[in-house]
């Protein structure tokens, strides 16, 4: 296996080297290059603005929001009664996959826009349709959360494809809308079957269409579904090589697949495209996205020492960062995950809090909760007992604050929490209790699904719940929680090395090479962890 060179990531990622733009110069023209996909967009504007149009509309496809935003913004000073280029701008406020409804100030915004669009005369019947569809959203009003206005963008969507199931473009959006309703906890996988049954046809009428190749990952972004959408991961990034999401996509399908060099190629792609694209002033979620899952793909590599330099880039930026959950979350997850999986448990139990001090975390206890389970965890593992239980309760009250911002962010804490319960009372000698905590921990995992904004569970609790049964002496049930593990999570090295390791305290050297070859191909021929190289001897 080849390794990619590593001198501050190939040049690509030093902090040093960061120099963002001025806003002013993220138009959405020459920085994404000419290359975007094709869309079909007839419009009632007039031809000399239709190119900028459709530029506009395959940045938002690509849910390159801020550019396709300031396209649409400059279509609006050059013909003021272009409808679309209102209903352009007002679609850059909702974000259906991303879980950061508008604020009230972007709300507005949207709200306005839109009518603005219904305003205009002489729009066509698609048009018309598509006002309408994008209206559905806004007329629910600013509640709580958007799920009530996403079921209804979603039924808008899809009225407007009863009226025009030909059209590529409202067929796409309403495989986006449709999809932002799944619900997580819907283990059938109806919902985002259907979204991709709605966008498929799309690649038949435009092979290069940029929105049905990224919903079609988006709906596949499942365990079991993954396979089905390889080739349109693959062909993705060629669609639009300067566009940083449109690079850091294809990395989704790599990663339930566990295809690991794939996955740190388009990062590393993507990572380079984001640093001509900052927001503003400010680093880019894009950019911090994509250093999550490249981090987490070498760790599988068994290559953390380049895991530890792209923490190392992260820790050397000193350009504010976009208030995003992204953001926070790669902030909180790649230092956690860099001590948790390699088991380094008083580095773990040292993680930062609140790092770095200028992003607002107070935003994001979810994200928060990250460095806290892993200050638990690493305290419990290394005997640290009064620190892991003084963790243990600001988890808690995280998960409070969690659970009221959202019941799906609440139930990811309640995992982490539960399971640093769980290991506090292993290491206070509490067996049983701590077994029982475990798996509820494992099963409330277990009934969840990951999210888009994370490669893979900082550390899965089946996999906690695996190793808490070896060192319990039942090999026998720990395969069987790595190998729950695997089934989430292909190719996932220490549910490989565990999976081998349970086989081989069974007596079942068969299926101990099985996994064990698979650590074995899968990991940098430089890798030297003891769990690799045990591997490594045992097939010798």
């Amino acid at each position: 296996m080849n390794r990619l060179p590593l001198t501050c990531l190939a040049g690509l990622l030093c902090g040093g080297l960061l120099q963002p733009l001025p806003a002013a110069a993220e138009t959405g023209n020459d920085p994404y290059g000419e290359k975007l996909g094709t869309v079909q967009w007839p419009t009632s504007c007039t031809s000399a603005v239709q190119p900028q149009l459709e530029r506009g509309l395959a940045l938002l496809h690509h849910m390159t929001y801020r550019g396709a935003r300031a396209t649409f913004e400059a279509v609006a000073m050059q013909e003021p009664d272009c409808a679309m280029a209102y209903w352009g701008q007002s679609m850059t406020h909702i974000h259906p996959l991303w879980s950061d409804p508008p604020s009230e100030e972007s709300f507005q915004q949207g709200l306005s826009l839109a009518e603005k669009a219904a305003m205009q005369t002489d729009l066509t019947e698609r048009e018309e349709a598509m006002v309408a569809a994008l209206q559905r959203y806004w007329a629910v009003g600013r509640g709580k959360d958007e799920s009530t206005n996403l079921e209804a963008f979603a039924d808008g969507w899809e009225q407007a494809l009863k009226q025009f199931p030909g059209d590529p473009e409202i067929r796409s959006f309403t495989a986006l809308a449709v999809l932002a309703t799944a619900d997580p906890g819907d283990k059938s996988y109806r919902v985002q079957k259907q979204a991709a049954a709605i966008a498929a046809p799309v690649l038949t009428q435009v092979p290069d269409h940029p929105g049905a190749h990224h919903y079609i990952i988006h709906a596949h972004d499942l365990p079991t579904l993954a396979g089905d959408a390889l080739e349109t991961a693959r062909s993705y990034g060629d669609i639009a090589p300067n566009v940083p999401h449109a690079l850091h996509m294809p990395s989704h399908i790599f990663t339930r697949l566990g295809l690991w060099e794939e996955s740190v190629e388009m990062n590393m792609r993507s990572a380079e495209a984001a640093l001509q694209h900052p927001a503003g002033d400010a680093v880019s979620l894009h950019y911090l996205h994509a250093l999550d899952y490249l981090a987490y793909a070498y760790l599988q590599q068994g290559n953390p020492e380049a895991a530890a330099e792209v923490a190392a880039v992260m820790e050397g930026l000193e350009e504010p960062l976009q208030t995003h959950l992204a953001s926070g979350y790669t902030l909180a997850a790649v230092p956690a995950r860099i001590a948790l999986e390699q088991q380094r448990w008083q580095e773990a139990a040292d993680v930062a809090v609140g790092s770095p001090e200028r992003f607002p975390w107070q935003k994001f206890p979810a994200m928060e909760a990250i460095s806290h389970f892993s200050r638990s965890l690493g305290a419990s593992r290394s005997g640290q007992y009064d620190r892991a239980a003084a963790e243990l309760q600001r988890l808690v009250q995280l998960e409070a604050a969690a659970k009221e911002a959202s019941p799906y962010w609440g139930k990811q804490v309640a995992v982490m929490q539960q399971s640093a319960r769980a290991w506090l009372l292993f290491s206070q000698g509490d067996e049983e209790g701590a077994l029982a905590a475990m798996k509820a921990a494992a099963a409330l995992e277990a009934s969840t699904e990951k999210h888009a904004v994370t490669p893979g569970e900082v550390l899965p609790a089946q996999e906690l719940l695996g190793d808490m049964l070896m060192e319990l002496d039942r090999p026998a049930e720990a395969y069987q929680a790595y190998a729950a593990v695997l089934d989430r999570s292909p190719r996932r090295l220490n549910s490989l090395y565990g999976a081998g390791r349970s086989a081989e305290a069974q007596g079942n050297k068969a299926l101990a090479r099985i996994h064990y070859t698979d650590l074995v191909t899968m990991v940098d021929s430089n890798s030297s962890s003891p769990r690799i190289e045990h591997a490594r001897s045992f097939l010798q």
